[in-house]
């Protein structure tokens, strides 16, 4: 898919046209109104005049125009209450539309779009990224190919005093959006076929063509190192674990990296403590952190950003074999910290105990870990927020900040000290599970907790919004998130940098 800006379309050709209004609005209130002939605005003054369109939210209609092309009319409902959460769904809801109209274009103006205090820059990139999300659909299994019409281009129409800030915001979108589907594509794949293996060569891949470092560590280095929590973890698998390092360096030497860790666990059966059917259906995508971690990392080279980033996938199957560890067993960790299994399902948890004891000989500035860690999530936040657990109100404020911006929203759970006797050990030093049997996301993160020393460090639960659900105007399957947010955040982190090199730019 092709975006493109212009400042102005010519009147009278038979192209296709996104009208959008809120409700109370009039037909004549739209910038694109004057470019349709007579009879095309008596058509929607009509239909405004009949209440057979009336710019409520979600409301969309479809009509033709004299000779070529169609006229999409689209609902923002109350002007009031206008955000950029629903800015965000309408620039999905054109390109959900028009490919269900069978258009390979779609104009767009831009202005009716604008939140308060929304630069049409930052509003450029949110309505890209999200039309190349919208336009994603998952079809590599599919052994007849329908015949359709390929969405091709869409088109943002701004003023002239903006073309240079959608351009730059249209290039960032892109990259943020086709990345977001990069990692949907990686969830998307079966278990059967996305092992640890496949996922560390997709890894592998990203960085050669991205241009950032990736070593990959087998069963061999991981016994090295003492890596015993994602050996335990992989025991029952015939498809031996790896452990993915991949390094970005944009910024200086010196410079402490981010570190992102994914959860990549390619299918969780559960091991000896077996799922129930329902909950399995979904495990293929129990790997989402791991894949949005790859993404982001993908996006930040891509962007040439000036900051050192490192992302770091343990990568295991979860199954129930003959030499699978076992609840009562006790694994030692990296870190040097034995960890006593209560349930071989609360397994994500346990390889992200190495994952995050790695993540310390970086001596980063931040750790965040992804990962699709608990059904408790899910049934405190439902399926639209990941839960956002941190010791810091700062980094909680910033990754909270981040979420919105970006459109992968998060939710703060405690984690006071209180918390903490729930992962207590009786004859490890560390529980994989809590004592008391609630507060499950909180006691799970407390866990990450015990390994997370010597950084400031944030858990993401992403477990709730692993998947599209109905009202998000994308193709069902894999969400992508994560990805969206950790970009935002690399992003953020590397402004001062940016700006000190535009300064330097000026004074030459």
């Amino acid at each position: 898919m092709n975006i493109q800006v212009v400042t102005k379309l010519p009147r009278g050709a038979g192209y296709n046209l996104a009208l959008t209004y809120f409700s109370k609005d009039k037909p004549g209130v739209h910038p694109f109104f004057g470019l349709l002939r007579q009879g095309e605005r008596r058509l929607v003054e009509s239909y405004f005049r009949n209440k057979d369109f009336t710019g409520k939210a979600s409301e969309a209609k479809a009509l033709p125009r004299i000779g070529k092309g169609k006229i999409i009319l689209i609902g923002l409902g109350e002007r009031t209450k206008w955000n950029l959460r629903k800015a965000t769904l309408c620039s999905r809801r054109v390109v959900s539309l028009a490919k269900q109209e069978k258009l390979s274009q779609v104009n767009l103006a831009l202005a009716p779009l604008l939140v308060f205090v929304l630069e049409a820059q930052r509003l450029a990139q949110i309505v890209t990224e999200n039309a190349f999300m919208a336009d994603y659909e998952f079809t590599r299994y599919r052994s007849a190919k329908e015949t359709k019409t390929e969405f091709k281009n869409l088109v943002l129409v701004v003023e002239a005093k903006e073309m240079a800030g959608a351009q730059a915001g249209i290039r960032v979108g892109k990259v943020v959006g086709e990345h977001v589907n990069a990692a949907r594509d990686l969830g998307n794949i079966p278990g059967g076929e996305m092992t640890p293996k496949l996922l560390a060569e997709a890894a592998r891949g990203a960085g050669r063509e991205h241009k950032f470092k990736v070593q990959v560590l087998g069963v061999a280095e991981m016994k090295k190192l003492g890596m015993g929590a994602v050996l335990g973890v992989a025991r029952g698998s015939a498809e031996e674990p790896k452990f993915v390092i991949m390094e970005y360096n944009g910024g200086k030497k010196k410079d402490k990296p981010l570190v992102f860790v994914g959860k990549g666990v390619t299918f969780d059966t559960g091991g000896l403590n077996l799922k129930p059917e329902k909950g399995m259906n979904d495990m293929h995508l129990d790997m989402s952190g791991g894949a949005a971690v790859i993404a982001a990392l993908s996006a930040v080279a891509t962007l040439k950003l000036p900051l050192n980033v490192v992302g770091l996938v343990p990568a295991v199957e979860n199954m129930p074999g003959s030499a699978g560890y076992r609840p009562g067993d006790v694994l030692k960790s990296l870190s040097g910290k034995t960890i006593e299994v209560l349930n071989t399902d609360a397994e994500g948890r346990v390889i992200l105990a190495d994952a995050l004891a790695y993540a310390a000989r970086y001596k980063p500035q931040l750790v965040v870990d992804v990962a699709t860690l608990t059904g408790a999530c899910m049934v405190a936040l439902g399926t639209h927020a990941s839960g956002l657990m941190t010791p810091e109100p700062k980094l909680q404020t910033e990754l909270m900040e981040a979420g919105e911006a970006s459109g992968d929203y998060v939710w703060p759970l405690p984690m006071w000290d209180e918390y903490e006797d729930e992962v207590k050990g009786t004859f490890g030093d560390v529980a994989n599970l809590g004592k008391s049997g609630y507060g499950g996301a909180i006691t799970g993160a407390m866990f990450l907790k015990q390994f997370a020393t010597g950084y400031p460090w944030a858990h993401l639960d992403i477990a709730g919004p692993m998947k599209i659900v109905e009202g998000q105007y994308l193709s069902k399957g894999a969400s992508g998130v994560g990805t969206r947010l950790l970009i935002e955040l690399a992003r953020q982190r590397a402004r001062p940098a940016l700006a000190a090199v535009a300064k330097g730019a000026k004074k030459v």
